[in-house]
């Protein structure tokens, strides 16, 4: 790639950025803050994904304990809420720095994840189902938006549909009973163009839940309508060069005190209630939210029609994967 070339691409990439953090911002009353690369470990603030990938830890000199890279900041987000006394509906925005060391690499996925991590403070009511819809259409808005601008100033076609569809994970696994719930995502990604999975983390009528989700932050044992269970859930797009449905967005409605009970009995994680964190939001401590992360090199990689998420973001490559990208003539910044 020429040195035009790569300029060109990072002017796009900070317009793009600038542009969705505006409309975010503006959509769901958010306040732009600083946060951390580093927490302490042992508290169980750092987001634990799946539950099973191991965070970087390493000692510091100056504390008693080890400092963890964060993988999200799910956790952190809540208890800085508080700590801010923001009222009901207003909320924060923060330009989030990762590593998930034991991330596997693909044209998508990368060890370092940047994305938006946002948290809005909620009412008792809030925690339902309508709620979170609304939430969710609007950011989805805000990228459509910001699609609009790069369509105005990149020269680049919108594809983007003008509504947003929502299918419960039950659902899908009912409509496409013999594929896998990754294959199920690629089916109704490309049937719709934008699709929202709720209820991503309890156990579907197989047994198995649809994706994992650790049991502390999202709230997906809540009942819901028609017997289904959730108020969480993961938006995707349908990728046109690539040809595939690409995540944008996890999110949902906080755990209360009630599921958080609940899903740490589920998962067999009852352990966890002495930690710090935990502790926070069975004594109720903390407000109650809705937030999320949204993917900033996945929204530029789709926006721009990338096909290789190095395009838009640096990181550390194998070999193998530098060079099988050369042969495909994709240049990783």
């Amino acid at each position: 790639m020429r040195k035009d070339e790569i300029l060109q691409t990072e002017k796009s990439i900070a317009l793009l950025k600038h542009t969705f953090a505006t409309k975010l911002s503006e959509a769901l009353n958010l306040f732009p803050i600083s946060s951390p690369m580093l927490v302490n470990e042992g508290t169980g603030i750092n987001d634990d994904l799946n539950g099973v990938e191991k965070a970087v830890s390493f000692p510091v000199k100056a504390l008693s304990s080890n400092a963890v890279i964060v993988h999200s900041l799910a956790k952190w987000k809540r208890i800085r809420l508080q700590e801010l006394e923001l009222p009901l509906y207003e909320g924060i925005l923060t330009d989030m720095r990762a590593i998930r060391a034991d991330e596997e690499y693909s044209p998508i996925h990368s060890i370092y994840v940047d994305q938006w991590d946002w948290e809005l403070r909620i009412a008792p009511h809030n925690r339902c189902l309508s709620y979170l819809k609304m939430i969710v259409r609007h950011i989805y808005q805000a990228i459509r938006d910001t699609e609009a601008v790069a369509s105005q100033t990149l020269h680049i076609e919108p594809v983007l549909p003008s509504t947003l569809s929502f299918i419960q994970a039950e659902q899908l696994l009912q409509l496409y009973p013999t594929l896998s719930p990754k294959e199920r995502e690629q089916a109704i990604v490309k049937a719709h163009g934008a699709v929202f999975i709720l209820g991503i983390g309890h156990p579907l009528s197989d047994g198995q839940p649809h994706d994992g989700r650790a049991s502390d932050y999202d709230d997906w044992s809540t009942p819901t309508e028609e017997g289904y269970h959730g108020l969480n859930g993961d938006l995707l797009v349908w990728h046109p060069v690539l040809e595939q449905a690409i995540e944008l967005s996890s999110m949902g409605i906080r755990v209360d005190q009630e599921t958080l009970k609940q899903q740490l009995e589920i998962t067999q994680t009852t352990n966890r209630t002495k930690l710090l964190y935990h502790q926070l939001v069975l004594n109720d401590q903390l407000p109650l939210s809705i937030g999320g992360g949204i993917g900033q090199s996945h929204l530029c990689m789709f926006l721009l029609r990338k096909k290789h998420i190095g395009e838009v973001q640096v990181s550390l490559w194998p070999e193998a994967v530098r060079a099988q990208a050369t042969s495909q003539q994709i240049h990783l910044l």
